[in-house]
């Protein structure tokens, strides 16, 4: 049996560990596991887990950037029918406060220092009363570190996993929400293997194909789309840990990687160093990249400049797993460029107009989706689930696009208002929220604004106390504290007032106006 046809996930280690057996599964710093040690790690962590009470459905939060002790801790926490809940690096303690609380997260891993981040110090842990224990996977020794944890399966004898997870809950993703508040988006174990599955046979990840992941493991795009496929097809996982385009061009050098998804970002950046020449980058063969529209001459670029065989585009989002439509080798560049692809097999999209009826072919539309990618719901939020996923079973994306004649689909607009910082979605709301917590701040409206490097960053227009000396720099750093990189605002324009309408609410068309 292939581990393509894995039921569950600790199935699919399993039958990883048998199929590979000793070819290597994860690179990572001076660290080399086979699948068939990566198997025994993972069961060691199951184990552990165990010895620490952690039972069917409990929650268990990382918080640290990619390496192998995530991958190992993640699938040690769903061997044992838990559910995974990765927390973005980038968040502050308020942030991650917030999300251990709603998820009831019970053990926290994550690092003393990346950095120069201890991140355990940044959160309230007074407040967070479901949190039992914190593991440092940077520590050197001690019952609180990664070696302690690992010990503790020593008490526990390792046993075959005969149980089927498959219908269990495996993640709960967080979101960034237009309410601002980040909503937990909770998906199946089935449900990611069966869309990542189908995502890695359609790109053609294989065997002893070499992956950088750069891409972090807290988003899809890293964890699913990246190290959960690399199991399924026998691809060496390499972690990186820091988007810098010459640490990523001398990665490439000196692991000879092939396989280098990304946003459209990560790719300027790379061929926008000037020490891009001094590199050997030949080895490169695939490239998947995001869901906007991008330039057809960067998908050129990343062919003739990179060396890139196939550069593919996708779309999707947290709340259909990951993925909804995708373009095929075969499609040429422009088609590439300008649309995300078809629908991926057994899900559907249609787009429909403000009263809720289809439109035609070539016609904007907002974007439903319905499938067996469509998530379970949000973590107890019974209304917004219902008002997102409506009584056929059909998912309201928020985002506007247009199907063509062969089904490609082309996305037009965001949803709502919402931007995309280097790959990351950021709801205005959640910005303007914490803006709001500022003593000299009255009001504040935060719109997208286009950025050469990262496609979109924030500008804040912001309404002040008469009496403040605040300046745009002041306010600028006081957001870098508050919350995470890549919300945070690059400009600020403090303004008299807020342009608003009849109702109250702000006109952010005029602000888009203002920068024009």
């Amino acid at each position: 049996m292939h581990p393509s046809q894995a039921k569950s996930i600790p199935e699919l280690t399993q039958l990883a560990a048998k199929k590979f057996s000793n070819k290597v599964a994860i690179e990572d710093r001076q660290v080399q596991l086979t699948f068939q040690e990566l198997e025994e790690q993972s069961n060691k962590a199951s184990n552990g887990f165990i010895s620490l009470g952690l039972k069917e459905g409990d929650r268990v939060g990382i918080w640290a950037p990619n390496c192998y002790e995530w991958i190992v801790s993640a699938l040690g926490v769903l061997k044992c029918g838990a559910i995974l809940v990765p927390l973005n690096t980038r968040f502050k303690g308020q942030e991650a406060d917030y999300i251990i609380n709603k998820s009831s997260i019970k053990f926290l891993f994550t690092m003393e220092n990346f950095l120069g981040i201890n991140y355990s110090q940044m959160i309230n842990k007074e407040k967070l009363q479901s949190l039992e224990k914190i593991i440092f996977f940077d520590k050197s020794s001690g019952e609180d570190s990664w070696k302690g944890f690992m010990n503790l399966s020593d008490d526990i004898s390792s046993k075959p996993f005969n149980r089927s997870f498959g219908n269990l809950i495996a993640d709960i993703i967080f979101t960034s929400g237009t309410t601002g508040k980040p909503k937990g988006v909770v998906v199946s174990q089935n449900q990611n293997l069966r869309v990542f599955e189908t995502w890695s046979h359609h790109v053609g990840l294989k065997e002893g194909d070499r992956y950088l992941i750069v891409n972090p493991f807290f988003h899809t795009f890293g964890y699913k789309a990246g190290w959960l496929s690399c199991l399924m097809r026998g691809a060496t996982i390499i972690p990186h840990q820091i988007f810098e385009a010459d640490s990523v061009l001398k990665m490439i050098q000196e692991k000879k990687i092939n396989v280098l998804p990304g946003p459209p970002a990560l790719y300027q950046s790379i061929m926008s160093s000037s020490n891009f020449n001094s590199f050997d980058i030949s080895t490169l063969n695939l490239a998947i990249t995001g869901a906007a529209s991008i330039p057809v001459q960067l998908i050129l670029d990343m062919k003739k400049i990179m060396g890139f065989k196939t550069v593919l585009t996708a779309y999707g989002l947290t709340e259909s797993t990951g993925v909804v439509t995708m373009c095929s080798p075969e499609d040429d560049p422009e088609i590439i460029a300008t649309t995300s692809g078809r629908a991926i097999s057994g899900v559907e999209v249609k787009c429909l107009d403000d009263n809720g009826k289809e439109v035609d072919t070539g016609k904007p539309g907002e974007i439903f989706v319905k499938g067996y990618n469509v998530m379970q719901g949000y973590l107890d939020e019974k209304e917004q689930t219902r008002e997102t996923i409506d009584s056929e079973g059909w998912l309201k994306t928020g985002d506007i696009g247009i199907l063509d004649d062969s089904g490609y689909l082309k996305i037009t607009d965001r949803s709502k208002d919402m931007y995309i910082v280097g790959g990351f979605n950021t709801y205005p709301a959640e910005i303007e929220n914490i803006l709001a917590k500022h003593k000299e701040i009255i009001s504040s409206a935060v719109i997208g604004i286009t950025d050469k490097r990262l496609g979109e960053v924030g500008k804040a227009f912001v309404v002040v106390k008469k009496s403040t000396k605040l300046t745009e720099e002041e306010l600028i750093n006081w957001c870098r504290e508050n919350m995470a990189n890549y919300k945070v605002p690059r400009e600020v324009v403090f303004l008299e007032e807020l342009p608003l309408n009849a109702a109250g609410k702000v006109m952010k068309f005029k602000l888009r106006e203002l920068v024009k």
